[in-house]
């Protein structure tokens, strides 16, 4: 069980992954070493629900200004990570310590 929450770090909660679980797609960030295989057998045993299909994508880490750095170059580089978009069976929905948090 340890590795399967390795694998999930967690829910992406924005407008847009909102907007999609009206088609019963919930985005996650995940490791980036995951494979689809391995994300998939992960969310049907945290949620226990059925994942019809999973499409990853990687997200380059933004460069962003910390002007607490009283350095010449305040900017600070953000991390490299992985998003997955999980599509589930009709009917399923992911809720998260009992709340729903996708749904608005």
């Amino acid at each position: 069980m340890a590795e399967v929450r390795r694998t999930v770090v967690r829910p992406v909660v924005t407008e847009k992954s909102i907007a999609h679980t009206a088609g019963s797609q919930y985005t996650f960030a995940v490791s980036p070493q995951a494979s689809k295989h391995t994300i998939a057998e992960a969310i049907e045993k945290i949620f226990k629900v059925k994942v019809l299909r999973v499409n990853t994508q990687r997200v380059k880490g933004k460069r962003k200004n910390d002007l607490r750095r009283r350095t010449r170059r305040p900017s600070v580089r953000r991390s490299d990570w992985k998003k997955a978009v999980v599509t589930l069976r009709e009917g399923d929905k992911i809720e998260l310590g009992g709340v729903n948090y996708f749904e608005s």
